[in-house]
């Protein structure tokens, strides 16, 4: 039980371990260590140590490797105690490790040799140096000798410990490096002022230092170099020259790396030409531009003249870019100019622009005077001139009466409140800027005014018309008119009077017709407005006026003779003594008859005939005439109150007396009857007529000499309705057979409506001839009671309905099945559900076995199924199921089935020799229907006899069985395709006799 404390160090030593002990109480003679490979259990070194001793180096050990180490102390009196215990040595620390760019900006890769001996693994630590913060650690397989690290940060510094792992020891190795930087994208050039350029770019975080270069392309000198650190993304370079164009580069460095960046071209703004001036140059129609140059650089000047007030684009030059002016010739007159000096270097502009000059104008052309018809004003116009505006002078017998001044644009002016019939001059010119032109000279005169009050009347003659005025009040040498037909615009003559003249009679002119009168003041070459008068020559009356009964009930036709003349139209009006209300028409010129329509009937009517012309009319004398009387309206013939009547009604239109109503039957046309009804009766009744029967009946009605007849009534007496309806069903066959008897009378046939008891649905209706006493209505639902009814029909009429209800013989049941579910006293019925209806199902069970019949069972019209329960075991049983609609049956097929028979109880076995064995049972239930005796070997388990009895056995005998041998016997209850078989039981055979004695 002593104990050594034995402890175990390797010092930082990966070859070595120290082994220390404590010395046991009591001292000891002698140590024995033994060093061994743990796993394996391979000694690989085996020391002996003094007394004194109390620690041990092992040399030359496997770095990184387990061993076991087991010391051994010899005590007094040959006694020994050990102490066994495990280390590892330190692993060796990997050899020449680099960190490398990994053929990305973004990615270090790290690569090594191993160290001697064993490793259970790398450890990788990696760190940004810049911000100390650990980046990633990975553990890699112990023969594992790269290792790429990507997604890192480009250009920056990056720190990588490996760590070679042994147990719970480690050896690491640390190295730094740099990841390559990235290029600064879009890279940017752009002028800030004419002494700056403005340097942007992204990404500018990739690198630890960028280095700028820009270089003035045009002396091919460096201007400016900067360095900055990471994460500046612009820089403005000042006291640059104006209009010079710089080149950029740019480089990106991060540790050992370098890598070229873009680099970008750019100029810096120009300065822009002071002092323009544009002004008159010696040649007409011809300007000049003056600058002074600014300084600076720049590529050359575009010159761009303007023209008008929007400064339009007329005219670019380019100069070289110490030019100072420019001439520019063959402008427009009287246009005002601009002109704008710029200065290009590269693709910037610095502009100037001068004031406005002018060009000296000309005067307008196309100048016109005109009087456009009115006395009071003139309108001068001209063609647009270029220029800033017109100046206008008006004058009367060389006097100026008005000046005027308009802007540019305006080509016309109208003067006001000029004197009637004067003759005036008009002058225009074209000012621009400082310039007037020369003027344009026209003269023209005011038109007259026109005469006042122009009359013309008929005075009431048919042929002649008087006109009368009132004269203008200045400028009138006379008048001048001409008289036209006012709807055909013909000219019929001309008039021309001096100016003391005041009215004038126009002769041999058209009765009736409109004609229209223009007359005008004269003064010099013009005339005045005309004015206008119109009338119409009075009217002829018509003659030859008569009225005529046209035989229409209710019209009488109007004739009439035009006289000589115009016409606009005649007015008829029609009106009786017996009535309040008179009838007023007008009919079109060439119309000389009219037919009133809509007239009371058997009166006397007047006629008077109107002509009319303009305002104007003369009527004629009157003339008499009397109307037609009307037949009887509305005749209608419906059945009376019992179907040996008619019922006849009419509406009385007025103008007749008596009426006769005359009854023929349809068919052959022949008058039956003759009724004569007063006026005011507007009803009969007709009796004694054949029921179901077609008639026509014609009522005749006079009025004075006039006689009419009505239109043709046709009517029916209702028929009687069949007798003795029956509907029965037609065998299995789902339909109704329908009979009845024939009524008195006549029918035009029979109609037959048949509907499904309890449904909504519409009926089914059937039509039958007019002898028919029977039909048969098919593809009806089986097990349905159907309501029939039976109306005789006579044209549009039915007779009353006769009513029945009929059933049709119910669908038997299909797919009857009768299923023993493994029960010996239950059996399951089930069968599909026939089409149509039923009151209800009648389900019976027969017992085969007793050939009786043992249950019988009622179930609702919806049942599919019926379990049967308390069964005989072992007993064959048939089921009929039976659809029943009231007195109505249909029967299914018989099928049948067995119950399973219960196994035999009691099972006794005896050897009463020894090549017998005696088997007897007992039964329980209903028994079976046979039983099966199956005998084998006990120790083979061979099958030895199979023997089949009849339900009545109840003992067996087994013969030709081997002396002393063991035998199973079960024994089976069969019924149908069912059994059940008692447990194997096993019994021995006696001995033979010999051995027995």
């Amino acid at each position: 039980g002593t104990v050594l404390n034995v402890s175990v160090s390797d010092h930082d030593r990966s070859d070595s371990l120290l082994l220390s002990w404590d010395e046991p109480e009591g001292g000891a003679k002698g140590y024995l260590l033994a060093l061994s490979s743990l796993g394996s259990g391979t000694l690989l070194q085996n020391v002996s140590a003094g007394p004194n001793t109390t620690s041990f180096w092992f040399h030359g050990l496997t770095p990184g490797t387990c061993y076991e180490i087991e010391v051994t102390a010899t005590l007094a009196c040959m006694d020994t105690t050990s102490q066994t215990i495990t280390a590892q040595t330190s692993p060796s620390p990997v050899r020449n490790l680099s960190l490398s760019s990994g053929g990305g900006r973004a990615s270090l890769r790290a690569a090594w040799a191993h160290g001697q001996g064993r490793r259970d693994g790398y450890g990788l630590a990696l760190w940004h140096s810049h911000s100390n913060t650990p980046v990633r650690n990975v553990s890699l397989l112990p023969g594992a000798s790269t290792f790429l690290f990507d997604g890192l940060l480009p250009g920056s510094e990056y720190a990588l410990k490996v760590s070679t792992l042994a147990g719970s020891s480690q050896a690491s190795t640390s190295i730094h490096q740099w990841t390559a930087p990235s290029i600064p994208t879009q890279l940017r050039l752009s002028p800030g002022s004419s002494t700056s350029l403005i340097a942007s770019w992204a990404d500018a975080t990739g690198a630890a230092w960028l280095h700028l270069e820009l270089r003035n392309l045009l002396t091919q000198k460096v201007s400016t170099t900067l360095s900055a650190r990471r994460g500046l993304t612009s820089y403005t370079f000042q006291h640059l020259h104006p209009g010079t164009q710089y080149w950029l580069g740019l480089s990106a460095t991060a540790g050992p790396h370098t890598v070229v960046g873009p680099n970008a071209t750019a100029w810096t703004y120009p300065l822009s030409p002071g002092n323009v001036t544009l002004s008159s140059a010696e040649e007409q129609n011809s300007l000049q531009a003056r600058w002074s140059i600014p300084g600076g650089q720049r590529d050359f000047y575009v010159v761009t003249l303007r023209e008008g007030e929007d400064g339009v684009p007329t005219r670019n030059v380019s100069l070289g870019g110490d030019s100072d002016h420019v001439t520019f010739r063959g402008l427009s007159p009287g246009q005002q100019y601009s002109v704008q000096v710029v200065a290009v270097a590269g693709p910037y502009r610095a502009a100037a622009q001068s004031t406005a000059a002018w060009t000296e104008p000309q005067a307008p052309s196309g100048v016109s005077l005109s009087s456009q018809g009115s006395p009071h004003s003139l309108l001068a116009s001209w063609e647009e001139a270029t220029g800033e505006g017109y100046l206008l002078v008006l004058s009367l017998a060389e006097h100026p009466v008005k000046n005027s001044s308009l802007l540019r644009g305006v080509t016309s002016f109208t003067y006001e409140g000029l004197h009637p019939g004067t003759l005036y001059t008009f002058e225009v010119s074209t000012m621009a800027g400082p310039y007037t032109s020369s003027p344009r000279c026209i003269s023209n005169w005011t038109y007259p005014l026109p005469l006042k009050q122009l009359t013309l009347s008929n005075g009431g003659h048919s042929t002649s018309l008087q006109a009368s005025w009132r004269a203008a009040s200045s400028g009138s040498t006379g008048y001048t008119g001409t008289l036209w037909e006012t709807k055909s615009q013909e000219q019929v003559r001309n008039v021309t009077v001096g100016s003391d003249w005041m009215n004038v009679t126009l002769e041999n002119l058209v009765p009736g017709r409109q004609y229209t009168l223009e007359m005008a003041a004269v003064a010099g070459p013009y005339r005045s407005p005309v004015r206008s008068a119109t009338d119409w020559t009075y009217p002829l009356a018509p003659a030859g006026v008569t009225l005529t009964n046209t035989r229409r009930p209710m019209g009488l036709s109007a004739f009439w003779d035009k006289a000589a003349g115009d016409v606009d139209q005649f007015h008829l009006q029609l009106y009786s003594k017996s009535h309040a209300a008179q009838t007023n028409t007008s009919v079109g010129p060439n119309t000389h008859n009219f037919t009133f329509l809509g007239l009371s009937p058997g009166t006397q009517y007047f006629l008077k005939v109107t002509v009319l012309a303009g305002p104007y009319r003369s009527s004629s004398h009157f003339a008499t005439e009397w109307t037609y009387p009307l037949s009887l309206a509305n005749v209608s013939v419906q059945p009376g109150q019992k179907p040996q009547e008619l019922h006849v009604s009419w509406v009385e239109s007025g103008g007749g007396r008596d009426h006769l109503v005359q009854l023929s039957v349809a068919e052959s046309l022949s008058i039956i009857r003759n009724v004569s009804v007063p006026r005011g009766v507007t009803q009969l009744d007709l009796e004694g007529l054949v029921p179901g029967s077609r008639y026509r009946v014609e009522i005749i009605s006079q009025a004075g000499p006039h006689r009419i007849s009505s239109q043709t009534a046709i009517g029916y007496t209702v028929p009687l309705p069949p007798r003795s309806l029956s509907a029965s069903p037609v065998g299995m066959a789902r339909a109704l057979a329908v009979h009845w008897e024939t009524a008195p009378g006549q029918r035009d046939g029979y109609l037959l409506s048949v509907l499904e008891e309890g449904s909504s649905a519409l009926p089914r209706n059937l039509e039958a001839g007019k002898d028919s006493t029977n039909v048969t209505v098919p593809q009806l639902e089986p097990g349905t009671c159907y309501l029939v009814r039976i109306w005789a029909v006579a044209g549009p009429y039915r007779s009353l309905p006769e009513n029945i209800t009929g059933c049709t013989v119910p669908a038997a049941p299909a797919n009857l099945s009768l299923t023993n579910l493994g029960s010996s006293s239950e059996l399951y019925t089930s069968w599909n559900k026939p089409p149509g209806r039923r009151d209800h199902y009648h389900i019976t069970l027969y017992s085969l076995s007793t050939q009786s019949r043992i249950q019988v069972q009622t179930l609702s019209p919806d049942a599919l199924n019926i379990t049967w329960t308390h069964l005989e075991a072992g007993s064959k049983f048939a089921v009929q199921v039976t659809a029943v609609k009231g007195s109505l049956e249909a029967s299914s097929i018989n099928v049948t089935q067995w119950t399973y028979p219960l196994a035999p109880v009691n099972l006794t076995l005896g050897s009463p020799s020894a090549s017998a064995l005696v088997v007897s049972w007992a039964v329980v239930g209903g028994g079976a229907e046979g039983f099966v005796v199956d005998v084998g070997d006990a120790a083979s388990g061979t099958p030895v006899g199979h023997m089949v009895l009849d339900g009545d056995a109840r003992s067996h005998i087994l013969r030709s069985l081997s002396p002393g041998t063991r035998y199973t016997v079960a024994v089976r209850a069969t019924a149908g395709p069912f059994h059940a078989s008692t447990p194997n039981f096993t019994h021995c055979t006696r001995e033979c006799d010999v051995l027995l004695a």
